[in-house]
């Protein structure tokens, strides 16, 4: 029989699986103009950045910029220790944390007007003052690790930007997104089923639950049995169904997803990162065995292999799992019994990923940014809780290109109010980018060929940097 075989049913629907994997891992693309760029000089100490981002509004005061002379009210709970940098100080439930603020820029005057709940500055730099938004809207400038994804020289077919664990879940929304650039450019996005010890009381607002759980990406299932050769025996099936498939799917940008989801699956490497045969149970146990752990674990296996830029998002998951009451970081009430819950677990994460990166020899070369959508009130409220507030929090950079031990920034005693050195979300994009090697001032197109800045205007951060 010649090369135009007739197609068993069976391998026609393990093709076409792995067909609709393609289309679950990236799609949409836009047509726009290409990037310019302008001369601002750049060192680009970092390759890969892994953006922690903690989702609901962290408390600094309670963290990284605490207030120990003020008022019961103002001050909290929590104590203050010291760290490894004389005259830094970080919270007592970060004990771990302390030990690596020597390789770690604190920055305390971090505000915005972009409203309560809205994620997009922190990810792309831009204030939008209408409060909360969709973060797949079409209209919005993309996120960075979009930019880097569009950025990406074109012969490079594996992803350069991952969202871990699953999509954010406040109201639905699909997560950080390419915005203009079109959903060509968004992220390569995992899911995860949230696990819970048995017997948890998933409704007690005030001993939450860290949630278990391992990202994998989409259709993983076809990961298990299948080998590089039958993957690449595969894409010539599917080039010979071509023909005979519907003008979209045939289209020239279906191929580019299926390609990529064929090289995702193909690669070895990058394929094991998400297979849990290739977690050691102790690795695990060392990240907590949460979904933000496992996070991030998998976040230094990617960026070893490659991966540009890797969220990793402690998110809610009251959408994801009906009736389950966790708001993340959005701690109206019982701030301080879930943050002793929370607090340990971030240290935990934190540190063990710091630790894993030395090790590899990638910790110069990695940037490590945590930060969240905004602060808390610096007044506990009288259900014990901090509410929101957008005009005065802090932001942690780490790692590749930081300039370890500086604190850049001061709020008033309250933690209420910049009084030095304020920062916009945008200025921590520009520092971002400034670092990976990309010029913040160049110039992308959205949809109606209007010129943007990729870090909305903002400017390295020049104290920071090393």
């Amino acid at each position: 029989m010649n090369d135009q075989r007739i197609l068993g049913r069976r391998e026609f629907l393990q093709a076409a699986a792995l067909s609709s994997a393609g289309t679950s891992l990236l799609s949409g693309r836009s047509l726009l103009a290409g990037p310019s760029t302008a001369n601002r000089p750049s060192s680009g100490k970092a390759k890969s950045v892994i953006f922690m981002f903690l989702h609901g509004g962290a408390p600094s005061q309670d963290m990284f910029d605490m207030k120990p002379d003020a008022p019961s009210q103002i001050r909290g709970e929590f104590r203050p220790i010291a760290t490894n940098v004389p005259g830094i100080q970080i919270c007592e439930h970060l004990p771990r944390m302390s030990r690596w603020m020597d390789r770690a820029a604190v920055l305390r005057a971090v505000h915005h007007k972009a409203g309560c709940h809205n994620e997009i500055p922190s990810f792309s730099g831009y204030e939008s003052p209408s409060g909360m938004q969709e973060l797949n809207d079409q209209h919005l400038p993309p996120s960075m690790g979009s930019v880097c994804e569009y950025l990406k020289p074109a012969d490079q077919r594996l992803p350069a930007y991952v969202s871990l664990p699953n999509p954010l879940s406040y109201h639905g929304e699909t997560g950080p997104s390419a915005g203009f650039l079109g959903q060509r450019y968004s992220p390569m996005q995992a899911g995860a089923v949230p696990e819970f010890d048995p017997g948890a009381n998933l409704f007690k607002r005030d001993e939450p639950i860290l949630v278990k759980g391992m990202p994998r990406i989409n259709d993983s299932r076809l990961i298990e049995g299948v080998t590089s050769d039958r993957l690449g025996g595969r894409r010539n099936l599917l080039s010979r169904l071509q023909p005979h498939e519907s003008l979209a799917l045939a289209s020239e940008q279906y191929s580019q997803f299926q390609n990529t989801a064929f090289d995702v699956l193909a690669t070895p490497q990058l394929r094991d990162c998400f297979d849990p045969r290739h977690i050691d149970s102790r690795v695990k146990e060392r990240y907590g065995n949460t979904m933000f752990g496992n996070s991030a674990f998998i976040a230094t296996k990617l960026v070893a292999s490659g991966v540009k830029f890797v969220n990793v998002i402690w998110t809610w998951y009251n959408v994801v799992v009906s009736g389950f009451q966790d708001f993340g970081w959005d701690t109206h009430e019982h701030n301080f019994a879930i943050l002793k819950r929370y607090l340990p677990h971030l240290d935990q994460v934190y540190s063990s990923m710091m630790e894993d990166l030395e090790q590899a020899g990638l910790l110069d070369e990695t940037l490590v940014v945590l930060t969240s959508d905004f602060g808390r009130t610096p007044g506990v409220n009288a259900t014990a809780g901090r509410d929101h507030w957008m005009h005065c929090y802090s932001t942690l950079l780490s790692g590749g290109g930081i300039r370890g031990g500086t604190i850049y920034g001061s709020s008033d005693s309250q933690a209420a109010w910049p009084v030095d050195g304020p920062v916009r979300p945008a200025d921590i994009c520009a520092t971002i980018y400034d670092r990976l090697g990309i010029d913040p001032d160049t110039i992308i197109h959205d949809r109606l060929n209007r010129p943007h800045k990729i870090a909305q205007g903002g400017e390295p951060i020049e104290r920071i940097l090393a």
